[in-house]
């Protein structure tokens, strides 16, 4: 009964095929079937010298922003620390993640940073959050739009037993299927953010991970029924 065990992962790569292999870690069998590809941009090279900190809401802005340019001078916040990882392994070495949601990331660099100092914010054309507003008095913002989602167009897989939602924007891409996507399915969002895209469909059964993070999704999903 290998429906009871197919997870998709829609995700964008490289993150899908991370994911799978953690999936098969703890005995599910991941379709990896994009509803998201990660485009980079080519913005003009930014100028830090005005610049205090750098703030990635994701690894995808991380790669890309570090594209740009060879400057690894600059602290830098992440949301999770999955990103802060990942900004290490591109040679930042002062990073500072909030290890949550962008709620504690606005937290984290207000707490840190002074009224006048100034926040390079490296995000997607559409940024989950916009730190500009939510820092809004407390932190010069300005952002760089780094790279972009772009929905594939993919067709739901047959035959499975959850469904992984990493961001909005793939729940967008989801609810964009329409009911038959998700109907009589399960749903595992990493966020309540996540998830809102999907007010309103016949989601059978959604799932908050309660940590904003893989490992928190995870978790939520549970592993699959002995003898499956």
């Amino acid at each position: 009964m290998t429906g009871d065990r197919r997870v998709w992962v829609t995700r964008a790569e490289p993150g899908a095929s991370r994911t799978a292999e953690r999936l098969r870690e703890i005995g599910w069998s991941p379709v990896v079937r994009p509803l998201l590809k990660i485009r980079p941009l080519s913005p003009d090279v930014p100028d830090l010298e005005g610049v205090s900190a750098i703030a990635f809401t994701s690894r995808n802005g991380v790669s890309a922003f570090a594209e740009l340019t060879l400057r690894r001078d600059r602290r830098v916040f992440t949301v999770g620390e999955a990103t802060a990882q990942a900004a290490r392994e591109a040679g930042f070495a002062d990073v500072r993640s909030a290890d949550g949601a962008i709620g504690d990331l606005v937290a984290l660099i207000a707490r840190e940073m002074h009224p006048e100092e100034q926040l390079l914010a490296a995000v997607a054309r559409e940024p989950v959050a916009d730190l500009q507003a939510l820092l809004a008095g407390r932190v010069q913002v300005e952002t760089l739009a780094v790279y972009e989602a772009v929905e594939t167009g993919t067709a739901a897989p047959d035959g499975l037993a959850a469904i992984l939602i990493h961001s909005p924007r793939a729940a967008v891409a989801l609810a964009t299927l329409g009911a038959q996507a998700v109907e009589r399915r399960r749903v595992v969002a990493i966020s309540a953010q996540a998830a809102a895209p999907l007010n309103g469909l016949p989601v059978a059964d959604l799932h908050i991970a309660r940590h904003p993070s893989e490992a928190g999704m995870l978790e939520a999903l549970g592993k699959p029924a002995p003898g499956v």
